[in-house]
């Protein structure tokens, strides 16, 4: 999820005051642990059935919670579903305001794990199983607190939208069924999405280091380039030959940068990282903050992995095939080329870049249609909240850095479809224990906790109403 720089702001950031637990009741506390068993115990990954099965069991809770029926919506969609719940508030603050999460999971096979991935495990200090990280622990937390503050008669000044889709780790179908079919479920002004940004803990120290929100993201791309020759007997090697054609095509992708490009998202966290990291690669942020088109500073900074991507478009062979027979000239070769579009670059662009390099002889078409995502606009109302909430979480204040990541969530569906994003992950980790999508997935207990004390505080920060 998070990129190479939070390791370098995890040493230099790293706060020396205590770290404590916002005032929670114990009943929240079994509440929200209890809601997230219950969603790791169903198995939701890709053909098992069982999202409909969660979403039946949240919309449950909300009912008996007091949430009327009309405002509980939830939208099937092929094998999968989506869950939509709004709770009504006076309207005196404005437009909606979404909360967003999957309920979906990446599989997991039991006999790879040390525990039962779909039973949650606390140990050691932290929770177990597939999901606890990404994300149905954001599931839970914005499920948990919204039925709270329900039942203590909390009224939001303006509508609470929670929005959890059925297949973001695979097609991302339902939360664009939902945008495009049942805009009015979920027309908001803006929405916080669970599954971007978050909390970093310190690798040295454990503590909260600095907390990303994610505004914008990279798009990807996927081209087909394709070689073709009459081919022939390998004793009669021919001038052209499509493997030789393919190979020379993508030396020159290989060796062309893509535009620079810029928003306010990576220049400020560009900005950051100059303020934490040292010697040369400081040097070089601080002459690109200062004059975005200095190009020795652009080509240093593009020989690290951990800037490349925040720079410009990248593009990549990622596979490649050719030829029928060893004694057989080939008559066709292929390779795909793997692209992370800078936001606000036209997938044509790309596409006739791509072609200019490989040249006439080379077919280059698109794998399939992306879903573009411009940034979101930098709102102060927002920053200020996720600042207030994450200090108020952890118990001392946080440096909040905004981002770009060149990964895409559904927000860049939403984005997509004109509702501003903004990713808010509630918990707090360190990198080095990311393993989402892999074996022995894991969040701290503490983390957990914290997050009810950090969705709280957004919501009351962007919802409450004014005196």
């Amino acid at each position: 999820m998070r990129l190479v720089l939070a390791l370098v702001f995890a040493i230099y950031l790293a706060p020396t005051s205590s770290w404590a637990i916002g005032p929670l009741s114990p009943q929240a506390q079994a509440d929200a642990r209890a809601l997230l068993a219950a969603s790791v115990q169903m198995e939701t990954s890709l053909g098992k059935g069982q999202v409909p099965r969660l979403a039946a069991y949240l919309a449950d809770r909300f009912r008996k919670a007091g949430f009327a029926d009309a405002d509980i919506h939830i939208v099937p969609y092929k094998e999968t579903a989506s869950l939509v719940v709004r709770y009504r508030g006076d309207g005196s603050g404005g437009r909606a305001l979404g909360f967003m999460a999957h309920m979906d999971v990446v599989a997991a096979n039991r006999s790879d794990w040390k525990r039962d991935p779909f039973t949650l495990t606390e140990e050691n200090g932290y929770f177990y199983g597939r999901g606890t990280l990404d994300i149905k622990s954001e599931v839970a937390l914005i499920s948990a607190t919204l039925l709270r503050l329900k039942q203590e008669g909390f009224v939001p000044s303006r509508d609470l939208i929670a929005i959890f889709s059925g297949d973001e780790e695979t097609a991302q179908e339902t939360i664009e069924d939902l945008v495009v079919n049942h805009r009015d479920l979920v027309d908001v002004e803006f929405a916080l999405n669970g599954d971007g940004g978050g909390g970093v803990l310190s690798e040295l120290t454990g503590k909260p280091s600095h907390y990303f929100l994610q505004g914008a993201e990279k798009y990807s791309v996927g081209f087909s380039l394709v070689a073709t020759n009459p081919g022939g007997h390998s004793s009669r090697p021919r001038p052209d030959n499509a493997i030789y054609d393919l190979a020379t095509a993508l030396k020159a992708i290989q060796g062309y940068a893509f535009p620079v490009r810029w928003n306010d998202w990576t220049l400020a966290d560009l900005k950051a990282a100059s303020e934490t990291v040292r010697g040369e690669t400081a040097t070089y942020l601080g002459r690109f903050i200062a004059h975005h088109d200095d190009a020795q500073a652009t080509d240093a900074l593009s020989r690290d992995g951990g800037y490349v991507g925040k720079l410009r478009t990248t593009c990549v062979a990622t596979m490649l095939q050719g030829g029928h027979a060893e004694n057989a000239l080939p008559q066709s070769a292929t390779a795909t080329i793997n692209c992370r579009i800078f936001p606000g670059t036209p997938p044509d662009e790309v596409q006739s870049t791509l072609q200019r390099l490989a040249g006439a002889s080379i077919s280059v078409t698109r794998k399939y249609e992306p879903i573009q995502s411009d940034p979101s606009p930098l709102r102060s109302d927002v920053l200020a909240a996720v600042e207030k909430a994450a200090a108020t979480s952890v118990g001392e204040p946080v440096r909040v850095i905004p981002e770009q990541v060149p990964y895409a969530t559904d927000g860049s569906v939403f984005r997509n479809h004109g509702i501003p994003t903004y990713g808010t992950e509630s918990i707090f980790w360190k990198d080095s224990e990311t393993f989402s999508h892999g074996l022995d997935e894991r969040i701290p207990v503490v983390s957990y906790y914290q997050g009810l004390v950090f969705w709280d505080s957004m919501i009351h920060s962007l919802a409450s109403a004014k005196p």
